[in-house]
């Protein structure tokens, strides 16, 4: 009877000791942390990303298509061009860099052409040390209704990683059609890092 007894106390005793300590917690985390338990880990901060404007190669600026009954400029059916672009840039935890690539496209009705919806391929690639990383062509649908001359559609590509090893001097290009970025491109300034997309004409991006 002894026995049982004495076996009875030790285990009260010993959940009076696990209580206290469970306690001992609670108050811990409320000094520590303002709340009863451990709030889950933060993500440690990551280096803001390179992040360089959009390049735009000699001959992906404009795609004409030509179709008329005339010679020259009087036969040209529609010209698609570049309009705004734009580019965002995401480091990721392991070291990489994903980014995602805005482009509008507008098509102009040319001499011999008429309205109608035109299909507008465009190149979107990146680059490191004249090598190709990864590419992808979007192929966007611009309407040009009746009684207009112009049409625009535009589209934001996500995905493009580039590998944590490339990630201090890449390069993003776009173009309308299949042209492809020039092998040695001209060298030029590190512009600062962009957290939010920037957006330019054609003409402008560097």
């Amino acid at each position: 009877m002894i026995g049982r007894l004495s076996v009875v106390a030790l285990a009260l005793a010993l959940g009076a000791g696990q209580a206290r300590a469970e306690e001992g917690n609670i108050f811990s985390n409320l000094l520590k942390y303002g709340g009863t338990t451990v709030p889950p880990s933060q993500p440690k901060d990551l280096e803001p990303p390179y992040c360089p404007t959009v390049d735009v190669p000699e001959g992906g600026a404009a795609m004409a298509t030509h179709g008329g009954r005339g010679e020259g400029a009087s036969g040209i059916r529609s010209q698609a061009t570049l309009g705004q672009l734009a580019r965002e840039c995401q480091r990721l935890e392991d070291g990489s860099i994903r980014v995602k690539i805005g482009v509008e496209v507008k098509v102009l009705l040319g001499p011999g052409g008429a309205p109608g919806r035109f299909d507008v391929p465009v190149t979107l690639s990146i680059r490191y040390n004249e090598k190709p990383v990864t590419s992808r062509t979007a192929r966007l649908s611009v309407t040009v209704g009746p009684g207009e001359a112009q049409g625009f559609a535009s589209t934001v590509e996500d995905n493009f990683i580039v590998p944590a090893a490339m990630t201090a001097d890449y390069e993003i290009f776009a173009a309308v059609g299949g042209a492809k970025a020039p092998a040695k491109p001209k060298p030029r300034r590190k512009p600062a890092v962009a957290t939010v997309p920037e957006t330019g004409g054609a003409g402008a991006a560097q």
